[in-house]
């Protein structure tokens, strides 16, 4: 069974709302668990609520797994994230977002790099889609929903806002000829988009979770052999620092 340590935030930690217990909570079965139930894939979970993509650099700096072949990052989801507190109080200001696309994208060419300077072969996942009205509806609780609306002029910016993100995944695997896992591509083929995520329109749910390892279970062995045979070809793009 191969194996994989895994660096990324609370969508890969397995982090979603119980609405009967009112609370975040750890799935007793996300995909890691499901994947290695399965005999498919063990993998080692780095991943943290809250993280961004640096926070996640500096933590495999001091963790990294080096007896791993294969290392995972899985960021955007927190790094694209501005302050709705304060666009609810004031939606005329401008609120940037924990880490800005430069920056997020920078960090994970630096974040690959440094895993290829291990002699390790990273992988590059796209984060998946938000549910838009979910998601505004959850971020505006206590909050003014009125102000934070004025403020992103259309609740499905933040759809796009987020989509950045993964874009820039995209591009940081192209300038470093890196392998990519495009997770949100794999989400955008269910029909029903919401079935898989929990109230707050972010966080994927048990179902969720048994989506990414069928994502998983059906791109990895094309992943690997791909990685195996060196047959992806990128961007003749040079990697800037």
């Amino acid at each position: 069974m191969i194996t994989i340590a895994v660096y990324g935030d609370s969508i890969s930690r397995g982090v979603t709302f119980d609405e009967n217990r009112g609370r975040y909570t750890y799935l007793k079965e996300g995909f890691d668990k499901l994947l290695e139930k399965r005999g498919i894939l063990k993998v080692i979970n780095h991943s943290r609520f809250g993280a961004t993509a640096e926070e996640g650099f500096e933590t495999y700096e001091k963790e990294p797994e080096a007896d791993t072949k294969y290392i995972a990052i899985a960021f955007g989801g927190n790094d694209c994230t501005p302050d709705w507190k304060g666009a609810s109080e004031n939606p005329d200001n401008y609120y940037p977002p924990k880490t800005s696309l430069n920056s997020f994208e920078s960090t994970l060419r630096r974040f690959v790099n440094k895993v290829k300077s291990m002699g390790q072969i990273p992988i590059l996942v796209t984060p998946p889609p938000l549910v838009a009205e979910r998601y505004v509806n959850w971020i505006s609780n206590g909050l003014n929903k009125d102000n934070i609306l004025k403020y992103i002029g259309d609740i499905h910016h933040v759809y796009r806002w987020q989509e950045q993100y993964a874009l820039a995944v995209h591009q940081a695997a192209r300038r470093t000829r890196s392998y990519l896992f495009d997770l949100r591509a794999f989400f955008l083929r269910k029909p029903v988009l919401g079935a898989l995520y929990c109230i707050d329109g972010m966080h994927p749910n048990d179902k969720g979770h048994q989506w990414i390892a069928r994502a998983i279970e059906r791109m990895l062995p094309s992943l690997l052999q791909d990685i195996e045979d060196s047959a992806i070809y990128f961007d003749d793009e040079s990697d800037e620092q």
